[in-house]
C-alpha cells in the first residue's frame, strides 16, 4: 500500500490527459451535475455586498451555517466546526485523536480511501487494517480483535469509497462500542450519505450516545461543488475547543462566500434535487454493471456512493494495467492495488460522468 510517494489519483489524471487517444475519466469523484440554483444565485448576491463581508469569517464558521447543521443533526451547536472540505475535517479528527488519546494506531478498512493511511503515517501514526467482508463491510469481530490498548481511533467511511457499501446504524454502534472500549475515537466520514440506493440501509454515527464519536461531512459531492471545499466536523463536547485551536491554526478560516452560498442552498434546495442525481447515478451504475456482465468481470454493485470495483480475469489491477487500459481501451479507471491488498487484482471506476455507458461498451469489447 506505500508503493506510491503520494495517492496514485494525480498520477492517473495526468496519465489520462497526457494520452494520444480520447480517455473517458473515471478516475477523480467530480460530479458533472448542476449545483443547486441557490448556489449560483446566492454567489451573485454576495458579490454585491459590502466591503465588510469580504472579510475574514469566524474560524470555526459562519455561526447560522453552524447552527443550520446542530439542528439538522440534533446537536449542539459548539460542536460543529466548518473545515475545507472532509479532508481537512478528517485531519482533524485524526490528529485530536493521536494527541489526546493513548495510542498511536488507527484502525481502517482494507481496501480504503488512500488518503486514511497516507494521512495517518503523515500525522506520526500507524495504520492498522481490517479486510473487509465480502460485501464491502467491516466485521466488528474483526475490528475488536484488531484494536487494542495502542488503537487512538476507528477510521469509516459509509457509503465507501471504493467499495460501494453502506454501514447501517446497528454496525456503527458496535464499532463505537469497541471505540469506547479503548478510550479511542470513532471518525465516520459521511460525506457520500445523499447516494444510497437500498432505502434505510444507511444509519449516520450520531444516532449512537457515545462520547466517542466524530462525524464528518461536506457538500462537495451532494451539491456538485467540489472546489468549495466547505466541510464540517461534528466532534464531542470535550474535543471541540482542541479542534477549534487546530483549525484555526492550520486555516485561519475557511471561505466566506462559499459558506454562504452553502447555506443559502441548504434553505432553499428542494429534496427532489438530491434524488434526481441518486437517480441519475443509479441508472449510470446499471449500465456500468449490465456491460461489465457482457465483459466477463466479478464486480461490486454499490449499496452507496458512485463508484464501482471490477475484476477482470488475468488483469490484475495493478498502475501498468491501468494505464494499459488507458492506451488500449480509452477508459480511465483506479489500480485497486492503490486502495489496498485484499483487492489488488480489482480496479476501481467513479461513474460521475455522462460517458459511463460509453466507457462500459469501451471495457466489454476490450475485455471480449
Amino acid at each position: 500500500m506505500d508503493d506510491y510517494e503520494r495517492p496514485p489519483f494525480f498520477h492517473m489524471m495526468e496519465y489520462a490527459a497526457d494520452a494520444d487517444r480520447d480517455v473517458v475519466d473515471m478516475v477523480s469523484g467530480n460530479p458533472d451535475w448542476e449545483p443547486p440554483e441557490a448556489i449560483r444565485s446566492g454567489l451573485q448576491r454576495y458579490a454585491e455586498g459590502s466591503v465588510e463581508t469580504f472579510q475574514y469569517p469566524p474560524s470555526e464558521g459562519l455561526y447560522d451555517l453552524r447552527a443550520t447543521l446542530a439542528e439538522r443533526h440534533d446537536v449542539g451547536t459548539e460542536r460543529v466546526v466548518i473545515t475545507n472540505g472532509t479532508a481537512e475535517a478528517n485531519y482533524l479528527a485524526m490528529a485530536t485523536a493521536l494527541e489526546t488519546g493513548s495510542g498511536g494506531e488507527i484502525v481502517m478498512a482494507d481496501p480504503v480511501y488512500p488518503y486514511y493511511h497516507k494521512r495517518t503515517r503523515m500525522l506520526g501514526g500507524t495504520p492498522q487494517f481490517v479486510p473487509v467482508e465480502p460485501d464491502g463491510t467491516l466485521a466488528p469481530a474483526a475490528v475488536r480483535r484488531a484494536a487494542g490498548e495502542d488503537t487512538a481511533a476507528i477510521v469509516v467511511n459509509s457509503p465507501n469509497n471504493p467499495t460501494g457499501a453502506v454501514y447501517g446504524e446497528a454496525l456503527k454502534r458496535e464499532l463505537a462500542a469497541v471505540a469506547d472500549e479503548h478510550d479511542a475515537l470513532l471518525i465516520s466520514d459521511e460525506v457520500y450519505e445523499r447516494f444510497v440506493y437500498d432505502e434505510g440501509a444507511f444509519g449516520s454515527a450520531l444516532a449512537v450516545d457515545s462520547e466517542s464519536v466524530v462525524v464528518t461531512n461536506a457538500f462537495s459531492k451532494s451539491m456538485a461543488i467540489t472546489g468549495f471545499r466547505v466541510g464540517y466536523g461534528i466532534f464531542p463536547e470535550r474535543l471541540a475547543d482542541a479542534v477549534r485551536t487546530r483549525h484555526m491554526l492550520v486555516n485561519v478560516a475557511g471561505s466566506r462566500p462559499a459558506q454562504r452560498a452553502v447555506l443559502d442552498a441548504i434553505e432553499a434546495t428542494p429534496e427532489s434535487y438530491y434524488e434526481h442525481n441518486r437517480d441519475r447515478l443509479g441508472d449510470r451504475i446499471a449500465t456500468f454493471c449490465d456491460a461489465l456482465d457482457d465483459a466477463g468481470a466479478a464486480y461490486t454493485r454499490p449499496q452507496g456512493g458512485f463508484y464501482v470495483m471490477a475484476r477482470f480475469e488475468g488483469y490484475p489491477g495493478t498502475l501498468e494495467n491501468a494505464e494499459q487500459l488507458i492506451d488500449e481501451a480509452g477508459v480511465a479507471g483506479m489500480p485497486g492495488d492503490a486502495f489496498g491488498d485484499s483487492r489488488a487484482s480489482w480496479f476501481r471506476f467513479a461513474v460521475v460522468t455522462p460517458r459511463a455507458a460509453e466507457a462500459a461498451e469501451r471495457l466489454a469489447t476490450y475485455f471480449s
